[in-house]
C-alpha cells in the first residue's frame, strides 16, 4: 500500500543501479554497488522519501540496450537488500515483463512502466501481482545533437496537436487498457512523460497545465521533471547544475496538484514540497 497516496504530495527517490545514468549518479559506477544503493535509499528516506524508484537499464538517448539477464542481475540484488533495510514502497523501473517479475519477488510493490504496459505480458503480470503501476506517456525517438549531449541529451518529439489533449488521450487508453485487465483504480499512477518525446515549451505546457490532465484522468499523476534536458536548455546548464531548475518544475507541478514527484535531489525536493504544501494551506 502507498501511504498518503492522493492525501499530500509524496517524494520519489531515482536509483538507477546503471553505469551510464544521464544524470551520472549510476550506482555501479561503486565497487560494491549494492551496498551503495541501500545506502542511498536509506539516506532519502531520512530525508523524505515516500517511494524509492530502481532502475537498471538508462533510457537516455543513446543509450545502449541491455538483456533481460543484465538488467535482472543489476536490479534484483539492490532491491532485496533495500526492501530490508527500508519501510518504504519500491518501485521497478523497467520495461521487461520478466525483469518486473523477479523483481516484484525481491521486495518491489510498483511497476513504473515507461511504456505504459503495453507488452500485454507486463499487463497480465501486474494484474497477478495486484501491483500499482505508473503508467507513463512516451512518444520519443532517441536524437542527440553536440548541444544536447553536452546538456544531458534530448528526445526528438513527434508532431502534436494540444499537447495536453493528445497525451490524455493516450494516457486515458492505457487506463482503461488496465481497467480492463483487471487493475484497480486505486492501483493507477499516469504519468505524463516529462522530457521524453516533447519539445520545451511542451513540456513547460504539461507542468503548467498539470491540474487540467489531471482531471481529466481521474487517477494520482507522477511528475518526473529532475535534472531533466529541458530544463538544461532553459538555463544553459549541464545536468549537475539543475538542482534550482527542478525545484521550480516540483514547487508549479505540485501547486497544480502533482501527486508524486520523482526526483534525484530528495532532501531539497522535499523541502519544496513542504514549503509549497503551507503556502496552498
Amino acid at each position: 500500500m502507498i501511504r498518503n497516496l492522493g492525501r499530500r504530495p509524496l517524494i520519489m527517490g531515482i536509483i538507477n543501479v546503471t553505469p551510464d545514468s544521464f544524470s551520472g549518479d549510476g550506482m555501479m559506477k561503486h565497487a560494491d554497488y549494492v551496498a551503495a544503493a541501500v545506502h542511498n535509499a536509506m539516506q532519502m528516506v531520512v530525508d523524505g522519501a515516500d517511494l524509492i524508484d530502481i532502475g537498471g537499464e538508462s533510457s537516455r538517448p543513446g543509450a545502449q540496450p541491455i538483456s533481460a539477464e543484465e538488467e535482472m542481475c543489476r536490479v534484483v540484488p539492490a532491491i532485496a537488500a533495500i526492501h530490508k533495510e527500508v519501510r518504504v514502497p519500491i518501485a521497478i523501473d523497467t520495461v521487461k515483463a520478466e525483469v518486473a517479475a523477479v523483481a516484484l519477488d525481491a521486495g518491489a510493490a510498483i511497476i513504473n512502466d515507461i511504456s505504459a504496459l503495453s507488452d500485454p505480458a507486463m499487463m497480465k503480470l501486474a494484474t497477478a501481482h495486484n501491483a500499482y503501476v505508473v503508467l507513463m506517456h512516451n512518444r520519443a525517438t532517441a536524437e542527440a545533437t553536440i548541444e544536447d549531449k553536452r546538456l544531458g541529451g534530448a528526445y526528438a518529439a513527434p508532431a502534436y496537436g494540444d499537447i495536453v489533449d493528445d497525451v490524455a488521450a493516450a494516457l486515458g487508453e492505457r487506463i482503461q487498457a488496465a481497467h480492463a485487465a483487471g487493475i484497480a483504480t486505486e492501483k493507477i499512477i499516469a504519468d505524463p512523460g516529462l522530457g521524453f518525446g516533447k519539445t520545451v515549451e511542451q513540456n513547460l505546457a504539461l507542468i503548467e497545465r498539470l491540474g487540467e490532465l489531471k482531471t481529466r484522468l481521474g487517477v494520482p499523476v507522477l511528475i518526473g521533471p529532475s535534472r531533466k534536458s529541458f530544463i538544461g536548455k532553459i538555463l544553459d546548464t549541464p545536468v549537475g547544475e539543475r538542482l534550482e531548475g527542478t525545484a521550480a518544475c516540483v514547487a508549479i507541478g505540485v501547486m497544480h496538484g502533482a501527486d508524486i514527484v520523482r526526483v534525484h535531489d530528495v532532501k531539497e525536493m522535499a523541502r519544496v514540497v513542504k514549503m509549497v504544501g503551507a503556502i496552498k494551506k
